[in-house]
């Protein structure tokens, strides 16, 4: 297979997926975003990725979604979806990775499925994210509506504070997303997902006083077995989102009662993989293989 790995420059991830695939006797290709060109001439559609085609890729393993203006993100993900309807198969699809990008987006849509998610509330203005503060127990955890690894998420537990928060947020013209600080255990559960089977499972435990059980924020990790529920939820939570390839965190609150915190289309596994003795890049390799 002609596989290529949608990534940033020097990632390991990147690394990895390509040893694995060249191990297996494919042809991996690092490519990047910004190398992406689209063009129709004589009313055919031309879709390059540097000098590659990638119409004539069997496959693109996005590893990455790129900080960019709202242009760039839109044509890259249009961009994504005309490869796609060629035939080529993505990790994640387009829609998939649309959806999960966006926490308010991933939020609505599990709601709505009746999957229970934290008490949660998007607002733009300063006064109406004080009023959501208030409504949300005057204890919340406030994050970018676009994040991963823990970055820019801050608990936010004073009116005062929270006024200072708000209006910088507002004057930065951000999107405030706001949930309800939970009051239950803090360590939570990240299940990876490929194509409706558990690759792996851990438990992660903040550490250093920090509220936030991401690996990148120096968590404590080690292997879970997941109950049934949890797997169940996970499962749901991927399918909801359209992801094939999903890392799902899950969270227990005061009652006992399990939650979906995210669902996140581009999921790291180097933590995992120390945890639960997985091989990923291989699994996702094998996985297209058949």
């Amino acid at each position: 297979m002609r596989i290529g790995v949608l990534g940033n420059e020097g990632s390991w991830y990147v690394d990895q997926i390509c040893s694995a695939a060249d191990n297996a006797g494919h042809d991996a290709l690092a490519l990047q975003f910004h190398q992406l060109r689209a063009g129709v001439r004589d009313n055919v559609s031309h879709l390059h990725i540097g000098d590659i085609d990638a119409t004539s890729l069997d496959a693109i393993i996005v590893r990455t979604m790129p900080p960019g203006s709202l242009e760039q993100v839109v044509c890259r993900m249009d961009f994504l979806a005309a490869v796609a309807a060629t035939g080529v198969r993505m990790i994640n699809d387009p829609k998939a990775i649309e959806c999960a990008v966006d926490k308010y987006l991933t939020t609505q849509k599990l709601a709505v499925a009746g999957i229970r998610v934290p008490d949660t509330i998007v607002c733009e203005g300063s006064d109406a994210a004080l009023d959501a503060f208030e409504q949300l127990g005057s204890d919340v955890v406030v994050k970018p509506l676009f994040g991963a690894e823990g970055r820019g998420i801050m608990r936010v537990d004073h009116p005062e504070l929270a006024l200072r928060t708000f209006r910088t947020l507002e004057r930065l013209q951000a999107t405030i997303y706001l949930q309800r600080f939970n009051r239950g255990s803090l360590t939570d559960i990240r299940v990876l997902l490929l194509d409706g089977q558990v690759v792996g499972c851990m438990k992660r435990s903040p550490s250093n006083g920090d509220f936030r059980a991401n690996a990148a924020q120096n968590a404590v990790c080690r292997a879970w077995q997941p109950t049934r529920e949890e797997r169940d939820m996970a499962l749901q939570a991927a399918v909801v989102t359209g992801c094939v390839f999903a890392g799902v965190d899950l969270m227990y609150n005061e009652h006992q009662q399990l939650m979906v915190i995210e669902v996140n289309a581009v999921p790291g596994w180097k933590a995992l993989e120390k945890s639960c003795d997985v091989d990923v890049p291989q699994t996702l390799i094998r996985w297209l293989e058949e």
